[in-house]
């Protein structure tokens, strides 16, 4: 399994490296414009994800995995210290990066990121879908979710530029990358960390808009916030020299404060011109005092190991609604099952989710306990399953549990199948 990313260089040799993140269903061609001006500055080094853009299909399980491939190419390359910036799953890897490699990040910025990026129950429906009707549904509705509607209507050629970026992605790097927004969180970790970091933000972003920029910039103790109006989510496409101009009075900034002797101190930078469209200036905003999180006790770890298995296997919306209605008769039987069936048998080794999923469809077959049946049809979705390979369960569970038995499975399952596979309209 290679260990490094596709990348290229721009800019002089002699340079400081300043390391360029594209989002998820992009290439490193997100940050074309971007190039002229950075260059001129920085030895900029941009890398797409596995699968995108060309790059080698080794699909990675987690945004921690996708740093470590990164810091493995460019410790390759010599690069030791680096400046960061990052766009979406982009900015989760910088992120990631400033808190396990904090010696390695000089500075950062986090472009339309996230600590957490919308719920994991909608990350891994999305895997269902592409894993179901392939990339085709993403591409379609990739233009509403990154750019303005007068951008979009302005500049057809740009967004048919981007739905070909997401058409020509690897599916299952895509789902791969779903997954591993789905178990990206670092809202408690953000005080760790300890760089000069920009927030930027497009005023219009409906995926990762200005409230979790804010949320960034409350949590890191030192990070400003800046607002580009005029810009959806990729809004280094859509406001190409604001993004360039606030990039330079950052790092420039934050570089000239940096100390380390591996990256050279830059001259002193200018001001930036003004850019094309009007733009709110970076603000500094205080680091809110909020309270640690309290952590709730747990009997022990197979109940803490068992909660994540169940969540990840079932989604966060069914684990909340079983909680929400367990009560002083029912919450014993509910910490029976996280703490063994989820925390001890379904953490396993010796058998994969999918296995597993398999299993279980046809043991809730067998015994007729349909009322189970939806909620873990949509896990083996989730686990991997396609509804063709769920058929094939509930076929040979016909032969050998019954047919009314697995009739009754099939309209379960048909209905649940539709709801999860169907792409949004």
């Amino acid at each position: 399994m290679p260990r490094t990313l596709q990348y290229r260089f721009d800019g002089p040799e002699d340079a400081p490296v300043l390391v360029i993140g594209p989002s998820l269903g992009t290439t490193w061609h997100m940050w074309d414009r971007q190039i002229p001006e950075l260059s001129q500055h920085w030895r900029v080094f941009r890398y797409d994800l596995p699968g995108h853009g060309g790059a080698p299909a080794h699909a990675a399980a987690s945004v921690a995995e996708l740093g470590d491939r990164l810091l493995a190419t460019l410790d390759g390359l010599g690069v030791q210290r680096f400046g960061y910036v990052g766009c979406s799953i982009g900015g989760a890897i910088g992120a990631d990066l400033a808190l396990r490699h904090p010696h390695r990040v000089a500075s950062l910025a986090l472009v339309a990121s996230s600590p957490r990026f919308g719920t994991a129950d909608e990350f891994r429906q999305r895997g269902v879908i592409v894993r179901t009707n392939g990339l085709e549904p993403i591409a379609r509705t990739a233009p509403e979710r990154w750019f303005t509607p007068g951008f979009a209507a302005a500049q057809p050629a740009i967004v048919e530029w981007a739905v070909q970026m997401v058409r020509t992605t690897d599916p299952g790097c895509y789902i791969a990358a779903c997954e591993a927004l789905a178990a990206f969180d670092i809202r408690g970790a953000l005080g760790r960390i300890g760089v000069p970091t920009l927030v930027l933000v497009g005023a219009e972003d409906q995926v990762t808009g200005p409230a979790e920029a804010r949320t960034l910039v409350a949590g890191i103790p030192d990070a400003r916030l800046a607002l580009v109006p005029g810009a959806s989510h990729l809004a280094p496409v859509e406001q190409p020299a604001a993004v360039s101009d606030l990039l330079l009075m950052h790092f420039s900034t934050a570089w000239q404060q940096d100390t380390s002797a591996a990256i050279p101190v830059l001259p002193h930078v200018t001001a930036p011109a003004a850019p094309s469209v009007p733009f709110v200036p970076v603000a500094e905003i205080a680091p809110a005092d909020a309270a640690p999180d309290a952590v709730a006790p747990t009997p022990d770890d197979r109940y803490e190991q068992g909660t994540k298995v169940r969540r990840e296997v079932l989604g966060d919306a069914h684990v909340d609604a079983v909680n929400d209605t367990a009560d002083a008769f029912t919450e014993d039987f509910q910490e029976l099952v996280t703490r063994y069936a989820w925390g001890e048998v379904w953490s396993r080794d010796g058998l994969d989710r999918r296995t597993r999923s398999v299993i279980t469809l046809t043991a809730l077959v067998a015994s007729g306990h349909l009322e189970g049946l939806a909620a873990h049809t949509r896990a083996a979705l989730r686990n991997g399953l396609t509804p063709a390979e769920i058929k094939e369960v509930l076929l040979q569970s016909a032969v050998y549990c019954g047919i009314p038995a697995a009739g009754a499975a099939f309209a379960v399952a048909q209905k649940v199948i539709q709801e999860e596979t169907t792409p949004p309209a």
